[in-house]
């Protein structure tokens, strides 16, 4: 089964999915951590609220006492408040200095927090929530005025207690939300790769076979796993599949059969040609005519003959008769046979000979010298314009190397990669049934080597066959 690397569909799934499910789960942690520190903070601020009024209301019946005795009271009060340990009771003078405290001992500066100034500028009970200037902790202090029975306002009763217990449960609180909100990503993610999973791993060999089929490799056929759109689209493509096979079929079959009834006429027409050409009583306009009729002969008789070719390969039929052969002898035989013709249409062939040991190697020596004739008749016909063509074979590290280069425009670059394909013949207008170039190529392969083709630097193309020592 086809390993599909995590990328694409499947990262933009996760994210998606992770992102928005995360998203609104902070949402949901923000708003449950907002609605618990409100609750918390307004009832102790409520609790606060009614201790002061409460306490003020209690501290009224003394309000027929002096200055002194009202101070004292006050004091006596802080000492024996039961609640000590849980929050400090505070009475303070209008100046904010603090007069008793239910701790015992207390700081000599001044207390300047909000609520203290406050409650005595609008006579009523006033909260706050902050740090401590004093101490820098963060407290929540209630404010009360005391007022004298003249109506003077003659200081503060104060509730303070610190938040940190509160701010810690709260803290607690969210916690436990963020970890719930891990569980629900990891839930999603684990349901979410499964998911991805059942649908990228049916797609995945959807595509690897397609590939195959774009390849070549018609009348392949995908595993159906799920009976949905998937599943349909398996089928759709294996019933595609099946009819390029058969399209495929038929063609070959065709072409085949096509190929062998014109050789009969093509090798009659051919010998006739040659019969007449070496008559004498033909004047010159009629051996002017035949020659012509001789090169197209064999023009056809090429194609033909490369077409049956291809039929073999489609259909596997084409074998090698390996043998051991000195490649080099093959290839300079090539070159000169073929320079000849090149000469009579203005092309200089030019082989690059060196002393470079060669050794023999085992191959079919007729099927590669097809291969070194077809790249020379390529190069004349495509770059024959560039007047000249550069042959040259080497050997490197185990491979005998043949280069081949014309002088001509080259290759556009978005054909370099289709000009081995069957029946491609891009943009050039050079006669040919385009399947020549496919031909070698699958010969060259079953010889075990490469055959790649490139634009040379300074113009035309450079085509490469690798060729391996042994095979």
């Amino acid at each position: 089964m086809a390993v599909f690397k995590v990328k694409g569909l499947r990262r933009r799934w996760m994210l998606n999915t992770v992102v928005i499910v995360a998203a609104l789960g902070l949402v949901c942690v923000f708003g449950i951590s907002a609605a618990f520190a409100t609750y918390y903070y307004s009832t102790m601020e409520s609790d606060m609220s009614y201790r002061a009024k409460t306490t003020t209301e209690f501290f009224s019946d003394y309000q027929n006492l002096n200055y002194k005795d009202y101070y004292e009271s006050c004091i006596t009060y802080a000492n024996t408040f039961e609640d000590k340990n849980d929050i400090e009771l505070q009475f303070i003078d209008t100046k904010g200095n603090l007069m008793a405290s239910s701790y015992g001992q207390w700081s000599v500066e001044v207390l300047t927090t909000t609520d203290i100034t406050d409650a005595i500028e609008t006579r009523g009970i006033s909260p706050f929530v902050g740090k401590n200037p004093q101490t820098g902790e963060r407290i929540m202090a209630v404010s009360s005025p005391v007022i004298y029975k003249n109506g003077e306002i003659i200081g503060v009763l104060r509730y303070v207690t610190s938040t940190r217990i509160m701010d810690m449960q709260i803290a607690y609180i969210a916690l436990l939300a963020l970890a719930a909100l891990g569980v629900v990503v990891l839930i999603v993610l684990l349901s979410s790769s499964y998911y991805i999973r059942s649908i990228l791993v049916p797609l995945g060999e959807i595509i690897e076979k397609a590939k195959m089929i774009t390849g070549g490799s018609y009348g392949i056929q995908i595993q159906k796993h799920y009976d949905d759109e998937i599943g349909d689209l398996a089928d759709t493509i294996n019933e595609m599949s099946l009819q390029i096979n058969q399209n495929e079929k038929m063609q070959t079959d065709f072409i085949s059969s096509l190929s062998h009834e014109l050789r009969t006429p093509l090798t009659a027409i051919n010998g006739w040609s040659e019969t007449i050409l070496n008559t004498d009583n033909v004047d010159e306009d009629t051996r002017r005519g035949v020659k012509i009729i001789h090169g197209e002969t064999q023009r056809l008789t090429e194609m033909v003959l490369e077409l049956l070719d291809f039929t073999k390969i489609q259909d596997g039929r084409m074998t090698l008769n390996i043998e051991p052969c000195d490649i080099r002898g093959e290839f300079e035989d090539t070159v000169y046979i073929y320079g000849s013709r090149l000469k009579q249409e203005g092309i200089r062939l030019n082989y690059e000979d060196n002393d470079e040991d060669i050794p023999e190697i085992s191959c079919d020596p007729k099927r590669l010298r097809q291969v070194f004739l077809n790249i020379l008749d390529n190069a004349a016909k495509h770059g024959g314009e560039g007047k000249k063509i550069d042959a040259a074979i080497t050997y490197e590290k185990g491979f005998v190397v043949v280069c081949i280069r014309d002088y001509g425009p080259g290759i556009p670059e978005d054909e370099i990669s289709l000009v081995k394909k069957k029946f491609f013949k891009g943009s050039s207008k050079a006669r040919g049934s385009g399947i020549g170039l496919a031909v070698c190529d699958e010969i060259v392969q079953m010889h075990g080597g490469t055959l790649t083709l490139e634009n040379a630097q300074g113009g035309g193309t450079l085509v490469t066959i690798r060729l391996p020592e042994t095979r």
